[in-house]
């Protein structure tokens, strides 16, 4: 008897009459009264099953011992990518990689300044070398800074923010594009905050260097396009982080502030805003550039 079904259609009905079980699939002969062919379904069902989101892409992220950093190389590494963990702190850094390396990932560590050009060009030949690609790199790395009114701020204290978060976002883009031009396709992702789209009456410096890597994002989305390269930015709310959690010392229920600041009720994780740099990465976000992925629990809703 021919078979009438599509690869789609008869793998549907596969799994939705088995119940999603990958074993069943096995033994399943009604449609087609093929072995070869439901062999050839189970193979083909139980790779899909078995893909992850990030599977053998090699990504640079920045900042990438703490917090949101962590979190990411953490999560990208259980999705079965190689990641490149750089950061100025070492020890948690190289910590990190080792963890990941325990748990059967593949990671390695770079001391990195991202404010130091010839540092980012650096790692990002000795990356290149030691996984023979780039796929993607997650501009994480920043700080907060002083936070004083913009009549009081001094050119230090506003260049401090600008050279990690702004020119440190610069250097790591450009240094990625000719690695990503090799590969075919690219993605990267600026972390911005959301506090790159609205104000809050502190920290000047934050707000124009986070309102800077939005934008960048944008025009890089503009420029690369055409060399499959895509550039999103994530704008996440208050999220419970070490540099978030230095801003509260000394100031009592500083938590339970933050968790009040949003419609449901509570502060974010770094693995909430992992996931959406996770699929930002992924091919899942293939037509997917340009764009502002905001991560804020409603935040930005008021």
């Amino acid at each position: 008897m021919p078979c009438y079904f599509t690869f789609d259609r008869l793998l549907s009905k596969l799994i939705e009459e088995n119940k999603g079980s990958i074993n069943g699939l096995r033994s399943h002969q009604s449609i087609c009264g093929s072995l070869d062919y439901a062999n050839l379904f189970y193979a083909n069902t139980k790779r899909s099953f078995d893909m992850k989101r990030a599977e053998n892409k090699v990504v640079i992220v920045t900042g990438g011992a703490s917090g949101i950093g962590r979190e990411t190389c953490l999560l990208l590494a259980k999705e079965g990518a190689k990641v490149a963990i750089t950061d100025i702190e070492n020890k948690a850094g190289q910590e990190l990689a080792e963890e990941i390396s325990l748990s059967g990932g593949i990671a390695r560590f770079w001391h990195m300044d991202v404010a130091n050009e010839k540092e980012v060009e650096q790692v990002y030949a000795d990356v290149f070398k030691a996984f023979g690609k780039l796929d993607s790199v997650v501009n994480n790395a920043g700080i907060a800074g002083t936070d004083k009114a913009t009549h009081e701020l001094t050119e230090n204290e506003w260049d401090e923010v600008m050279n990690i978060n702004v020119k440190g976002v610069f250097f790591c883009t450009k240094h990625a594009i000719q690695y990503m031009k090799k590969s075919g396709a690219g993605s990267i992702v600026n972390i911005s905050s959301v506090y790159g789209m609205l104000g809050a009456g502190d920290i000047p410096p934050y707000h124009a260097s986070k309102g800077a890597v939005r934008l960048m994002a944008k025009n890089d989305a503009i420029s690369y396009a055409k060399d499959n390269i895509r550039v999103n930015s994530v704008h996440p709310g208050y999220i419970w982080t070490p540099l978030v959690e230095k801003l509260g010392e000394g100031i009592e229920g500083f938590r339970e502030q933050l968790d009040n600041l949003h419609p449901i009720g509570h502060i974010g994780e770094p693995l909430d805003v992992a996931y959406g740099i996770l699929y930002l990465l992924s091919d899942e976000s293939k037509f997917v550039t340009g764009s502002e992925l905001v991560i804020d629990g409603g935040y930005t809703c008021k």
